[in-house]
């Protein structure tokens, strides 16, 4: 038995983003957390939500805006970074980061104008 599952969540943590993960984004609560009471961001299809730092949360709204109820329907990859630091301990966290744009492919050619077959000089 792993020590994990004994202990459930029902919020996301580092090993839930081994590997970047794109969701789209539902909602936001307000939750008791431990002693804090602080805002937990839920997706379209999950159950476990994540729990917003400062940090996550400025990189969200620099991406999305200050107003969470415009994050509805965006999407946000998260993704595990191994070099964060709390209580002055090294420790995995999950971070997040706006989608990459993808390249548009580039615009077909326009066609020629068509030709003008009655505009030739030869004389009848």
């Amino acid at each position: 038995m792993k020590i994990t599952d004994a202990f459930p969540s029902d919020y996301l943590k580092a090993a839930d983003a081994e590997r970047p993960v794109m969701f789209t984004m539902s909602h936001i609560e307000m939750r008791d957390v431990g002693d804090d009471h602080k805002p937990v961001l839920f997706f379209i299809g999950q159950q476990k939500g994540l729990v917003l730092n400062r940090t996550n949360a400025a990189t969200i709204a620099d991406a999305y805006g200050d107003d969470t109820d415009g994050w509805q329907g965006k999407q946000i990859v998260l993704f595990k970074d191994d070099n964060v630091y709390y209580a002055g301990k090294k420790t995995p966290a999950i971070r997040v980061r706006k989608p990459k744009q993808q390249a548009k492919p580039p615009a077909p050619a326009p066609e020629p104008p068509p030709l003008d077959d009655m505009n030739d000089d030869i004389p009848f």
